[in-house]
């Protein structure tokens, strides 16, 4: 499993988390699955995905992506939408799975997140980087 070094590792002040540890060697990867966003979840819910988008963007931009370590859980949140699969045959179950940012997809969705970069305060304890 791919390690994205330098990928903030959660939201900073909050316990909503980006990335995962480590593989889980018994079971594989979680699958990734579209989770439909209503309009009545909570403002942290929303900040969560705005902040998730915000870390993918500056750390990937439009350039395809492996799925590695990033949280399934907050992948599916955005996935068919403004994360889209980026190889064919799609695998929701692998860490290898290549994936993409639709801007105009996500520009429309998030536009806080394009408008200003630094938005989201990352500070090197969010970083991912220490973990084993």
């Amino acid at each position: 499993m791919l390690k994205h070094r330098g990928f903030p590792g959660r939201l900073p002040g909050s316990d909503f988390q980006f990335v995962i540890r480590r593989a889980n060697a018994k079971k594989g990867a979680t699958k990734i699955v579209r989770r439909e966003r209503y309009k009545d979840r909570a403002a942290p819910d929303r900040r969560a995905d705005a902040g998730f988008m915000a870390a993918l963007w500056n750390h990937f931009g439009e350039e395809p992506f492996e799925r590695g370590n990033l949280d399934a859980g907050r992948l599916s949140w955005l996935i068919g939408r403004e994360v889209v699969w980026a190889s064919e045959p799609a695998d929701p179950c692998s860490y290898e799975q290549l994936l993409r940012i639709d801007r105009k997809r996500a520009e429309a969705s998030f536009p806080e997140v394009f408008a200003d970069p630094d938005a989201f305060d990352w500070d090197e304890d969010d970083a991912e980087d220490d973990w084993e």
